[in-house]
């Protein structure tokens, strides 16, 4: 936590100033850590600058979801130190990144920004947090003490729905995408899915399935709850959008995207693409490229090609 509050002055975000590190064991054991500020992407920063929205989204990346995307290790069991209460998106990312405890700066629910947003951190990121199965802490660095937020109870098992589809390949080719893709549209009609051409840190290559779904934890087969999980709340939903789902799913597993072959099945929304810039993704492949949950979505992905941030395939 002291190295996050140490970097957090270094945000160049004007008022909202946000740091987290994020730490674990690689899979042959060894410790890691990482840290990140909220932040512009260098691409988006020097070309679009920081007035202007991409789509609906703001052009930065929050400090967590940039702390997993640049882990260059497996997330799975990490912990996370957060300057900041966090968001549902971020709580949905991490859950989807396989992180176990997190510790958030005690000082970090009196700030102003916390105080018109913490209804948001109550009733949807604890709940994600809950559900995913998610240790929670305030840590407070003056006192040296810290409070139990939320803690798991011993074996709990969250519910994972719709897992990501892992299939072995030989090879990453724009042939062995193709027959992936055309094997995964037949089987997916009315789903919104991503595809990516995948190594492990061992050198085995695999394709990789993630579709539309609500985050870890919830299920849409319990009739009593599936009205409330697909009904945003404000801004956010309990939906985590498919890129999203990969992406965090590259990071809990220590896989790499090979060559960029990456497909979606339709245009992404604009905070999907954005983090695609942030994860430093140069090219994907579209299904639909007049498709979209949104129109944002689709200025979205004009103004990154127009700027030559993303190729669209």
């Amino acid at each position: 936590m002291e190295q996050a509050l140490k970097i957090a002055p270094k945000s160049p975000h004007p008022t909202n100033k946000i740091a987290a590190a994020l730490f674990g064991n690689s899979k042959i054991g060894e410790e890691y850590a990482v840290y990140r500020t909220n932040h512009w992407p260098d691409p988006i920063y020097e070309k679009i600058g920081t007035q202007t929205k991409i789509g609906n989204s703001s052009g930065t990346i929050h400090a967590e979801t940039a702390a997993i995307l640049g882990a260059g290790n497996r997330t799975e069991n990490a912990s996370i130190c957060i300057t900041d209460p966090f968001c549902p998106n971020c709580a949905k990312n991490m859950a989807e990144a396989g992180i176990k405890t997190i510790y958030i700066d005690e000082a970090g629910f009196d700030k102003d920004f916390f105080k018109r947003r913490g209804g948001h951190f109550d009733r949807m990121s604890m709940q994600i947090c809950e559900r995913a199965g998610i240790d929670v802490y305030a840590l407070d660095m003056i006192n040296e003490t810290s409070r139990t937020i939320l803690k798991i109870d011993e074996g709990y098992v969250p519910i994972v729905d719709s897992p990501i589809q892992k299939e072995p390949i030989e090879n990453a080719s724009d042939a062995v995408l193709a027959d992936v893709i055309e094997k995964a549209t037949f089987h997916n009609k009315r789903r919104k899915f991503t595809i990516a051409l995948v190594e492990d840190q061992n050198g085995e290559k695999f394709s990789l399935l993630a579709r539309a779904h609500v985050v870890v934890g919830y299920s849409l087969e319990r009739s009593d709850e599936a009205l409330e999980l697909l009904t945003p709340i404000g801004k956010y939903s309990f939906i985590q959008e498919p890129v999203n789902r990969m992406m965090m799913h590259l990071s809990r597993r220590g896989y790499k995207i090979i060559e960029d072959y990456l497909y979606c099945s339709q245009v992404p929304t604009s905070r999907e693409q954005v983090n695609l810039v942030g994860a430093e993704v140069k090219r994907i492949t579209i299904g639909n490229p007049q498709r979209c949950r949104d129109s944002a979505g689709l200025d979205a992905m004009e103004m990154l090609r127009s700027k030559e941030i993303l190729s669209y395939i």
